[in-house]
């Protein structure tokens, strides 16, 4: 990596919703959609960020480019805060840095022809001149692969690939130095997906372009990425490059995202990692890794060797009873449902809802620990009896594991690849960092 100031440097970037209620609108919470991560791009590179649905990306992508005023942080550009930019210093900034929206069909007004949309940052700008705005707009439309003569058509005349490279367009067409892609191709199929990303290289290979590209596509990120960062609940839990981060990922998450990749081979199968639950709400993040509640890896107490898989259906039903988010009628039912000689969950004895609970979870009949045994027999009995709380205490004070307790310090693995968890922490004697602190 160049030694070269970075053209966008993002700051533990925070962007808070808050939560309300009643008439006068009191603040009851917040929804932490982006909560402290830090990017660069420097000029002719592509950094990638990618992770599930919601976990806070595309929030990032116009926080960073203040369509949406940031909660905390520091956006830098060109080493000048974007953050504290007033309106007609952000007006400056956008021109210096574009954005090309994951839905083409609401980025285009239907009214007006492709021609005007391209050209209306032109006009908004300055430019005057209405044949000069049309010279520009006919080179753009012809770098994308399209015809001058397009100009005159309406959005609802071009295809779903036709529309993306005329959003790529209108990107240019203030000569921007900086590209904010928010799932560019992701609507589109495979061939035209390849002709998008051929052509957003060829353009940056031309302009000399920083783009950052917003993606749950991993297959797109490792086409067209320098550097990529893995967004989890709102955070960076891992970032290098992209080719050290597919060869040799470190946070249990990109490893469960890269197993998901298809292999294009019917002879070749991948060992597919599952992840459990549900992602938390970013308005009650899990608190120390965030990813511990669905972490396949997850760490076993000290004294304690299960097979993974075991403990981590174990610790499922143990979060499921510390949220009492478990629905214990539910069981019973089942138990009456299944099973002959009951009529009524009344008479379901504590035997079958154990069996019935221990199904559910996945939870093998016996575990072959003697004492963990004995505390998750103690802990169903609790939950036979309604007692959600006492079941809750009994099994945190055996079965507590350090990715509940704290938080990961963030660890250089190598110079430039970076991840936050507490598995590496065991493993490595890299440089350690030490965690930042939620409001």
């Amino acid at each position: 990596m160049s030694a070269e100031t970075p053209l966008l440097e993002v700051r533990n970037l925070k962007k808070h919703y808050p939560i309300t209620k009643g008439i006068l609108k009191r603040e009851i919470g917040r929804v932490r959609a982006v909560d402290g991560i830090d990017v660069s791009v420097r000029r002719g590179e592509t950094v990638g960020i990618v992770g599930e649905s919601g976990c806070g990306k595309s929030t990032a992508a116009t926080t960073i480019l203040q369509l949406e005023k940031a909660t905390d942080g520091q956006v830098l550009f060109d080493g000048e805060d974007v953050t504290t930019f007033s309106k007609r210093e952000l007006k400056r900034f956008r021109r210096r840095a574009q954005m090309i929206f994951q839905d083409p069909d609401s980025s285009f007004d239907p009214r007006m022809s492709i021609g005007e949309s391209v050209a209306e940052p032109l006009y908004v700008n300055g430019m005057n001149d209405r044949a000069r705005r049309r010279e520009i707009v006919g080179t753009l439309l012809e770098k994308v692969g399209l015809q001058a003569s397009d100009a005159d058509r309406y959005p609802h005349e071009f295809s779903g690939g036709q529309k993306q490279r005329i959003g790529l367009a209108r990107a240019l067409s203030v000569n921007p130095d900086l590209l904010v892609a928010d799932e560019p191709v992701s609507a589109l199929d495979v061939s035209i997906q390849a002709e998008i990303l051929s052509i957003m290289q060829d353009l940056q290979d031309e302009f000399g372009l920083g783009i950052l590209i917003i993606s749950h596509n991993l297959g797109v990120i490792r086409e067209i990425c320098d550097r990529v960062g893995v967004m989890y609940l709102g955070q960076i839990v891992e970032e290098g490059p992209t080719d050290e981060i597919f060869t040799n990922p470190q946070h249990p998450y990109t490893r469960a995202l890269i197993s998901s990749i298809p292999i294009p081979d019917p002879h070749r199968s991948r060992d597919e990692v599952t992840l459990s639950g549900d992602v938390p709400s970013p308005a009650n993040p899990p608190v120390g890794c965030r990813f511990h509640t669905r972490c396949p890896e997850i760490i076993q107490p000290d004294g304690y060797s299960f097979e993974q898989a075991t403990w981590r259906h174990l610790m499922d039903y143990i979060y499921r009873v510390h949220d009492q988010n478990i629905d214990v009628e539910s069981i019973f039912e089942g138990v009456v449902t299944e099973q002959e000689g009951y009529d009524d969950i009344e008479e379901v004895p504590l035997e079958a809802f154990e069996t019935r609970l221990r199904e559910e979870f996945e939870i093998p009949p016996s575990l072959a620990d003697g004492t963990a045994e004995q505390t998750l027999t103690d802990s169903i009995e609790l939950v036979f009896a309604h007692d959600l709380e006492e079941a809750s205490a009994v099994l945190s004070a055996e079965f507590e594991t350090v990715c509940r307790q704290e938080k990961p310090a963030e660890i250089h693995i190598e110079e430039n690849h970076r991840a936050s968890c507490h598995l590496i922490e065991q493993d490595t004697t890299a440089v350690v960092e030490s965690p930042a602190t939620d409001d």
